[in-house]
């Protein structure tokens, strides 16, 4: 059994310092790597990234992170992620990465997402240029979703896994104010997780709603925003294919 450690919304600043790190020093524990759904700083700064960098320095397990809205805010997402990289977190966007964990690859294909809404009430390529870029850049995060899930079956992986910080479905969004569902996911993520298949999906930035649902497919997802799951990490569990 395969075991996936998540959060995500932990929004860290400089008064952060060491508040996560007692719970996750616990992690050799109970968890084989451990998965950060975005939003890790409040406001996106160097300094803030550096704090979440040396709360997971370290660690007896793998990191892999992708930024979420707020790591955007100060438009220095590079500077974010190199912060985090250099504490040894492996940042995502559009890309992938794989781990052997006691004989079982498990891979990670990660992008930050975007909005745009779900089947039926959804946002389309049409009109201003401004929508129009809005739709590109949501299905550009959804199709790099989609190659790094491809990437990792072709290199064998037995467990692949999603990780965003916009939601993929609207089930994991319950309690959230319906208008403003367009503003936390997009139906487009799920049509790259079914696409390309996937063994878990997990994302944050709702802060107001459900752990539990699932995309069209089958596909399991978790909402892991740290004031969803009430605590410094959730623990999923995944089965290794049998020959």
């Amino acid at each position: 059994m395969i075991r996936v450690a998540a959060v995500g919304d932990i929004h860290l600043g400089p008064d952060s310092a060491g508040t996560l790190r007692p719970a996750f020093d616990t992690l050799g524990d109970c968890a084989d790597l451990l998965l950060l759904a975005g939003d890790l700083t409040r406001h996106g700064t160097r300094e803030e990234a550096r704090v979440v960098a040396r709360e997971v320095a370290g660690l007896p397990v793998p990191v892999v992170a992708v930024l979420g809205n707020h790591d955007y805010q100060s438009d220095q997402p590079d500077l974010v992620t190199r912060e985090l990289a250099d504490g040894g977190v492996h940042v995502l966007e559009g890309d992938s990465v794989a781990f052997d964990i006691r004989g079982v690859t498990v891979g990670v294909a990660g992008t930050k997402g975007f909005g745009g809404g779900f089947a039926g009430r959804s946002a389309t390529e049409f009109g201003e240029p401004e929508m129009k870029a809005f739709i590109r850049y949501s299905r550009a995060c959804a199709d790099g979703l989609g190659r790094g899930l491809r990437e990792l079956e072709a290199r064998g992986s037995g467990l692949r896994v999603a990780l965003t910080h916009f939601s993929p479905v609207p089930d994991t969004l319950a309690g959230e104010p319906p208008e403003i569902y367009p503003f936390l996911g997009s139906y487009l993520l799920a049509e790259a997780i079914d696409g390309a298949g996937a063994d878990l999906a997990v994302h944050g930035h709702a802060h107001l709603g459900t752990e539990h649902g699932m995309t069209g497919g089958g596909v399991r997802v978790r909402n892991v925003a740290m004031p969803v799951i009430d605590r410094a990490f959730a623990v999923y569990h995944l089965s290794p294919p049998t020959d």
